[in-house]
This record gives structure tokens, sequence and C-alpha cells, in this order.
């Protein structure tokens, strides 16, 4: 059986805001992060050792990556072509130019006429020899309007239309290509795209919405042994029943907080006709953390964030923490204390986000429609503030001596008022 290595959406050069400078390489270490777990892949490759390399597009956040990221990317890729592993790079949405004319950012590697390596920039059959004999790959990359419909064919037209019209461009398109396999030889569809059924990762926020959605039924062809994907980032089997298995393996690395919950690997593939075999290979990667907590019915909302973070493993992880507190309070949070309580982690942000009081829960016993005795209600009100509880009984006395009309009651009222710090008798 051929043995197949397939990953996807690599993004390297992404995530520069959650790392920092590392002052012995000068590099970004969310920059040495995909490093490591892009060498980390073609270090499997190497070992197992597989016969061919299926890379499912987005090396890249864009078609113009830096050269320091391109020099990394090509590095690992270099040690494929070394060891004579023929590898196909596909064309995804974020190697184009925003015209979608070309792979910019890949098609360097057909330029410089790298042995073995083959560009999909185009909808295309490509027959391979690796060391266990023949495969066949079919490349369908990133696919734009201006890709197989004309400007004309597109004007007046809504997105629906328009995405209606490309896949009835598409179905003989593809169509072509599958006519001409050699019924002989094992099938890979290698394909960058968006599938209706598809559960969105990241690619929600980064890409969804500039292309078009391809339907299930035209990539569950009886043709294909395995269908390989790039493009969402929450790795999914889209075919339970595995005939054929169409496969997303997700992106190898954590691009933000979206995919914070996400496990991130590559695919290992065992092909030959009629028969495929594959399995998710896990990849250990750098954690994120969202800690979110609500401090704004703390009397000591400081020691309340601290707790929480506390109770969380935040060693050499990306987090974000978030509390949700009252203005009047944040004289009360000392933020360099929390940045202390976060050194460990390998990166942090810190966003306080203001509760007002108008968006406080109403409580239902003091709501429309129900009666309750003044000091009744007045204490259910009270029951619910924790920052009242030390002027409570105060309260009560001078609301009841209010109700009665005694005279003391101003004299009592401002004595009261002088005890507290936040002049809390203005609530009533």
């Amino acid at each position: 059986m051929i043995k197949v290595l397939h990953l996807s959406d690599i993004h390297l050069g992404s995530g520069f805001s959650h790392g920092r400078i590392n002052p012995e390489t000068g590099l970004n270490t969310r920059l040495e992060d995909f490093v490591k777990t892009l060498s980390f892949c073609i270090d499997r490759a190497l070992k197992e050792p597989v016969d061919l390399v299926l890379f499912g597009g987005d090396a890249f956040p864009d078609a113009t990556p830096l050269p320091v990221v391109q020099e990394a990317f090509a590095a690992q890729f270099r040690r494929l072509a070394d060891a004579n592993i023929p590898t196909v790079l596909l064309v995804g949405n974020h190697d184009q130019h925003s015209q979608g004319n070309g792979g910019a950012s890949l098609c360097i590697y057909r330029t410089l006429a790298v042995p073995g390596f083959i560009v999909g920039d185009k909808l295309e059959l490509h027959t391979i020899t690796t060391q266990k004999g023949q495969i066949q790959v079919i490349t369908l990359p990133w696919l734009t309007r201006s890709t197989l419909l004309t400007r004309p064919e597109t004007e007046g037209l809504s997105l629906e239309q328009i995405n209606y019209l490309l896949i009835e461009k598409l179905n003989p398109a593809l169509e072509g290509e599958i006519r001409k396999l050699d019924p002989h030889l094992p099938t890979i569809l290698l394909g960058h795209l968006m599938v209706d059924r598809a559960t969105l990762g990241a690619e929600r926020l980064l890409a969804v919405g500039k292309g078009f959605t391809v339907p299930l039924s035209i990539l569950s062809r009886p043709e294909f042994e395995y269908v390989a994907l790039g493009h969402v980032h929450k790795h999914q089997n889209l075919n339970k029943d595995n005939n054929p298995p169409i496969i997303y393996p997700g992106s190898i690395e954590r691009v933000d907080f979206s995919e914070e919950k996400e496990e991130k690997g590559f695919v290992l593939v065992e092909i030959e006709k009629g028969k495929v075999n594959w399995e998710f290979c896990p990849l250990s990667v750098r954690p994120f953390c969202t800690l979110e907590v609500n401090v704004s019915e703390q009397t000591d909302p400081e020691t309340a964030i601290l707790n929480t973070l506390a109770k969380k493993d935040i060693n050499d992880a990306v987090v974000r923490l978030i509390y949700h507190i009252r203005s009047e309070q944040l004289d009360l949070i000392n933020t360099a204390t929390l940045q202390e309580a976060l050194s460990s982690a390998h990166s942090y942000t810190i966003r306080p986000e203001l509760v007002s009081q108008l968006a406080r829960p109403r409580l239902p016993e003091l709501g429309v429609g129900t009666h309750l005795d003044p000091i009744e209600a007045l204490k259910t009100y009270l029951n619910n503030r924790d920052d009242l509880k030390d002027i409570e009984s105060d309260l009560l006395d001078a609301a009841q001596k209010l109700l009665n009309n005694d005279n003391t009651h101003e004299d009592e009222l401002e004595d009261i008022e002088n005890h507290s710090p936040k002049n809390q008798l203005t609530l009533l």
C-alpha cells in the first residue's frame, strides 16, 4: 500500500500578536512554534517513511509572506525533496493574490523546478510515481468566480446565484478530469474548499464567505479512494461511511482563540486501489486558555480574580483574562498584581469589561405585578447586594423611620451616609 501524509493550513507567520520576541533568535516565538510543529510533521513523514505528502493549501497568512517566513517554510519542505518524497502543494485562498490569479506564494517551487514537487494551482489530474507504485491525484485549488465564470456571466447576480453557477461549471470540469483516470490506479482528490456540511473553525473569521460552498455530493464519488481537504481548521471526517473518507486534517497550529479547544494534527493514509485506511495523528501544540470571571458582586474583586487564576494551569500557555467589573470597583484592581500572577504564561492579555448597573439582572420578586411591603422589598434587594451588608441594618432602620414619618430621620440618614464610602443610599 502507498503511504501518504496529508496536512493542511500551516499559516506560517500567523498569530504574532500571541507571541513575543525571542532575544536569542530575534524571531517571534509564535513563528518558532509554527516552525517547530511543521518540522514535527516533516519528521514523521521521513520516519515512516511515507511515499507521498499532500499539502491542502494555505501555507501563509497571505500571498506575500515575509522573507524569513518563506525561508522557514522552504527549509522544512526541502527535506522532503532531499528524501525523494513526492509532494503536492495545493493553492489555498490565502496563497492567492486578492484578485485570485495564481498561487503567488507557492508557484516559486514550480519555477525553480524543485524535484518531485507539484504545485496545484488549477483543476488537473496528476499521475505520480512513488516508491510503492503510481497514484493519481486530482488537484482542486481554491476557486473564485473569476476561475470558472466571466464577468458578463455574473453581472447583476446575487452571491447565491453566483454560487449556483459556479457549481454548475465545476461539475462538468471535474467530470472531465475523472474521465481521464486510469481505473487500475488509486485516486485521491486534493481540494481546498468549503464543503456545505463542514463544521467551521477559525476560517469563519479568516476567509469564509469569500469563496463558494461545494456540496458534499460532488466529492463523494466511487472513483476516489480518499478525498483530502484543506481550508477548514477543525479536523473532521465528512463521510462517516468512509466510502470514500472525506477528511479535513485541520490546521497544524492554533491561529487564534477560536481554535482554543480544537485538537491539532495531520492524517496518515494507507491506500491502494479499492482500499484505504487513515489515522488522525494529534500534534502537541501550545495551549490557549481563556479565563473569564465576573467580579461585579465581589467586595474584593482582585482576590476573586487571583483565586480563579490559581485554579488553572497557565504555564507556557497563551492566556486571555477577561473580568467583568463595575466602574466603581476599578480602583480595587492592581494591574501589576495580575501581571505577576500571569507571569508563568507564554503571553497574556488582560481585558476588563465594565458591567452597567442598568444591565444588572432584575429580581423576579421586585418585578412588575408583584406586591410587597416596602420594607420587605428593601430586604429582598439588600439580600442580593453583598456590598451593602455592612450597613444593611442601618438602612432598614432608616427606611422604617421614613415610613413612620420620624422627625429625626434626616439626621440619621446623614450619619449613615457619612459611614458609607460608596454613598450607597443614593440607590434607594
